[in-house]
């Protein structure tokens, strides 16, 4: 039998809890925005790590850290039992920009290039979040960063499966993490290929996949498939990526009930519409989309593609109340 996702939470625009979010997309109300430096921006309302998490160990974590600390926290939770080396985490995210461009930047600025605020070295380390995420929960079992773009989150699931299926972990927490900030908006208004409108946004998606039978099942993942757009056909690409996961999942095009998209020209975001551009975390987004949406039975395709020719395509059947 394939995995499920049997518990999820989100850190989103609309608050620092899931039902925040789904009473924010069911009402299709869109997020508070306020200004930016380049673009216009949806924050988590309120979040401070250090007023959520505590004192000790917050100083020098920087915002995206605390996103997903305190989304796996809120996960980790209703079952402390079952912390330990069974209990895997996947984190989808390329970390925080501002960090690496602040440590960067004080090499240059110092007086000497090794004049640098040591505690902060970590934080512009790729794999930061999921490490701290794994000390702070007592998650010593496999830890994986995976960065690729929109679509790293349904990446983060396809490894996720993979764990449970090679018999790495009981329990995988899977999910994609993304801040705002200046200095990500002054990179995307630069990019080559800058596709984002006029709201960038941020937040943390966090789902528990473990084996069927487990526990009760909110969706069954039937499968997901990858492709890279190389000539640049990513219509072609995306049709190729989203005819293998249906046959994988063994459904047709008819029985899909739900579709969400993501950086695929010409297909409406309804996600983003309401909480902007959330970088890494927007596929994972809107896998808690189909959660806070769907009805039971529901069969959904979960569809992202970056600028850079990456594209995910994840196949979800529904199960009870969520």
């Amino acid at each position: 039998m394939n995995p499920v996702i049997t518990a999820w939470t989100a850190v989103s625009p609309y608050g620092i809890d899931r039902e925040s979010f789904v009473d924010g997309l069911r009402g299709g109300r869109a997020a508070p925005v306020s200004d930016g430096a380049v673009h216009r921006t949806a924050l988590v309302p309120g979040f401070d790590a250090r007023e959520l998490l505590g004192r000790k160990g917050t100083r020098s974590m920087d915002r995206l850290i605390g996103l997903a600390v305190w989304a796996v926290g809120r996960l980790t939770a209703d079952r402390p039992a079952e912390r330990g080396d069974r209990s895997g985490l996947v984190l989808g995210t390329m970390g925080s920009l501002q960090s690496t461009m602040d440590f960067s930047r004080s090499s240059f600025t110092e007086a000497k290039p090794y004049f640098v605020d040591a505690a902060r070295m970590p934080n512009s380390i790729m794999n930061s979040a999921a490490g701290q995420c794994a000390i702070w929960h007592s998650l010593t079992g496999p830890n994986v960063t995976l960065a690729g773009g929109r679509p790293a989150g349904l990446s983060a699931l396809a490894c996720a499966l993979r764990l449970l299926r090679a018999g790495r972990a009981s329990n995988v927490l899977v999910g994609a993490v993304e801040e705002y900030s200046d200095t990500r908006s002054w990179i995307e208004s630069h990019s080559v290929a800058d596709s984002v409108g006029g709201v960038l946004g941020e937040g943390c998606v966090v789902l528990r996949v473990e084996p069927a039978g487990e526990r009760p099942a909110l969706a069954e993942v039937l499968a997901v498939r990858s492709r890279v757009a190389l000539t640049g056909d990513l219509e072609g690409t995306l049709t190729s990526c989203v005819d293998d996961a249906l046959a994988a999942a063994g459904v047709s095009a008819d029985d899909v009930a739900i579709e969400f998209w993501s950086g695929v020209p010409g297909r409406a975001d309804p996600v983003a519409d309401l909480i902007g551009d959330t970088g890494a975390a927007t596929a994972m987004f809107h896998v808690a989309g189909v959660l806070a949406t769907g009805e039971p039975g529901d069969v959904a395709v979960v569809g992202s593609a970056d600028r850079d020719g990456a594209v995910v395509c994840a196949v979800l059947r529904l199960g009870g109340p969520r």
